[in-house]
């Protein structure tokens, strides 16, 4: 096994995926087809799509989406200073979110608490 788990030579084995069932193939397709309208040219320039899939990316933890989305921002146009700001705006909303489940959290000591001095 390699040293990580995170291995590009990983995502050749997605080829698999269209072998899967007999609707695999075109559900793959559809899926390929939507990546490729959604992340194209539109409303947004195809440079801050790419750089919301880098805020994406890093909330989802997903490597090989920052990999494939960092380069594709610079192809793009976008700078070390544009990636930077989206990889923090990232940072921020995970941190917020995190901060704002605590109210969730308290709730439940509140209540874990109430049902212990019964």
């Amino acid at each position: 096994m390699a040293d990580s788990f995170y291995q590009k030579s990983s995502l050749k084995q997605l080829r698999r995926l269209k072998l899967g069932s007999p609707n695999a193939a075109e559900s793959v397709a559809a899926m390929n087809s939507f990546f490729q309208k959604a992340v194209g040219e539109g409303v947004l320039p195809v440079k801050t799509k790419e750089l919301i899939a880098i805020a994406v990316a890093h909330a989802t933890h997903c490597v090989y989406c920052i990999d494939h989305h960092v380069k594709s921002a610079v192809k793009a146009g976008a700078t070390e200073a544009e990636i930077n700001e989206a990889i923090l705006v990232s940072i921020a909303l995970n941190a917020g979110a995190s901060m704002t489940h605590a109210g969730i959290a308290l709730e439940s000591l509140d209540e874990a608490k109430a049902e212990a001095a019964k």
